[in-house]
């Protein structure tokens, strides 16, 4: 740390650089890496972060291998310091929050002992602590089981078979989403599918086409209004985007494009679908708990208020208290309230939120720089390497981009949701809730192989339909 630099603001604000004006892209990047060399590192921080979310699979296998080592040499129950590091460096949910560190440290080594406080002072966590709520709140027995009978009745009408609730959870539980929020019907649907589909026994090839198919449909299927969809709600109020433009530029052929991918991935595995069981409910699973109607009310009512004061942490955490009251108070009729899969979600958003905000001085002048058709594949592309709420929301700092330019990076955003773990904000939650039926790991190939055809069907549907 030198005079210079100590007290320096991280990152520095994108109006800060200057000497740009008619330089190419690699010029203004170099000019800004010059500028501020710290940014470099951050980015460099930020790679290591994305490499380790492919190694992370590795890791776990080899916790596991480990610890089958040391119960073969008689020491089962036994704790290990390696195994239990292996299954932290294994744990996708971990790895952001875990690169924060070292993050933290160079900037401190760089713009003294202050500066890592400053840099998280004036971040929002906003966006991870409501998803703490509402994936808390989601996944209980109460608002589990309406929804179950929602879906239950498509199901239902299908044939009520395993088939039939794979098929309405991946194409209206989805589009729930864009009343309830993106998070919930993660949290929903992976439930449902978990319980109804894939514990009755489904192949590694149909778990896979099976979380791809469910990530994109949730980042899709959002978009319907303009308060579910983290990237939508970036930029819908700076703007000026309403539910009516969301239905008429997004929502219809969002449904179109879940529909279409759905229908198709169930022709493809119908054979194994009708294999896994005419009653579409896992053998394993506990019989369904009847739940008083006035208790289903409140928890409706606090998701419901939950969504409502999503921008005001004061107000959804303070609902999310009364909620854990009422919890408490109605234990005969709840399931015990697992925090484990909500916290390591919001602790994964809450890694990106950091990150993320040293990634600002390369991702701005990159959109800047590309017409409609570009800006659309090139944040599909960025999508899969940073969470698609913060590439939209960069998008919006940006003045030059038209309304055709906005939509386009949107759209490729949401389209481009599926393709890894970290491109949207309840794909992590997913991974928690599903990554049982992933012995070794969900491996990030395997997750994108699965999510290439609906997000090329997603992709043209917003491309192509008029």
């Amino acid at each position: 740390m030198t005079p210079a630099t100590a007290g320096r603001p991280f990152p520095p604000p994108l109006d800060s650089f200057s000497g740009e004006a008619g330089l190419s892209l690699g010029e203004v990047l170099a000019s800004r890496a010059e500028q501020e060399p710290l940014l470099l590192a951050a980015s460099a921080i930020f790679l290591l972060a994305i490499v380790h979310t492919f190694l992370a699979p590795r890791f776990l296998a080899a916790s596991h291998r480990l610890q089958e080592r040391l119960d073969a040499a008689g020491r089962a129950g036994g704790h290990s310091f390696r195994v239990e590091l292996l299954h932290l460096l294994g744990e996708v949910e971990a790895v952001f929050g875990i690169w924060v560190l070292p993050l933290l440290l160079l900037l401190a080594l760089a713009r003294g002992v202050r500066a890592p406080e400053q840099l998280l002072g004036q971040l929002s966590f906003t966006e991870p602590l409501f998803v703490f709520a509402i994936m808390a709140i989601a996944s209980t027995r109460p608002v589990l089981a309406f929804t179950e009978r929602l879906l239950g009745l498509a199901a239902d009408r299908l044939g009520g078979t395993a088939l039939a609730w794979w098929l309405s959870t991946l194409v209206l539980g989805p589009l729930l989403g864009s009343l309830i929020t993106e998070p919930a019907a993660m949290v929903i649907c992976a439930l449902l599918l978990s319980r109804r589909v894939l514990d009755l026994g489904a192949s590694p090839r149909l778990r896979y086409a099976t979380l791809g198919l469910l990530f994109v449909n949730i980042s899709v299927g959002g978009t319907l209004t303009a308060f579910a969809a983290p990237p939508v709600l970036m930029v819908a109020g700076r703007w000026g985007w309403d539910t009516r433009f969301m239905l008429a530029s997004f929502g219809w052929k969002a449904a179109v494009a879940i529909l279409v991918a759905t229908l198709a991935y169930a022709l493809l595995f119908r054979s194994e679908l009708r294999a896994l069981g005419p009653g579409g409910q896992a053998r394993s699973a506990e019989p369904a708990l009847a739940v008083p109607a006035p208790i289903v009310a409140v928890h409706l009512l606090a998701l419901a208020l939950t969504v409502y004061g999503a921008h005001t942490p004061a107000f959804f955490l303070g609902v999310f208290l009364a909620f854990l009251a009422f919890h408490q108070a109605t234990l005969p009729h709840q399931q015990p309230m697992d925090l484990g899969p909500p916290l390591l979600v919001s602790f994964f958003l809450a890694g990106l939120v950091v990150h993320g905000a040293g990634q600002q001085w390369w991702i701005a002048p990159v959109l800047a720089r590309l017409h409609e058709l570009a800006l659309f594949f090139g944040a599909l592309g960025l999508t899969a390497v940073n969470d698609n709420a913060a590439i939209t929301y960069l998008a919006s700092l940006v003045p030059e981009l038209g309304v055709d330019e906005r939509v386009a990076v949107v759209a490729g955003a949401v389209a481009g949701g599926g393709l890894t773990v970290i491109a949207n904000a309840p794909n992590p939650a997913g991974q928690a809730l599903l990554g049982r039926h992933f012995p070794d790991g969900i491996s990030p190939v395997g997750l994108l192989l699965g999510a290439l055809f609906p997000t090329a069907v997603a992709a043209a549907a917003f491309l192509l339909l008029p």
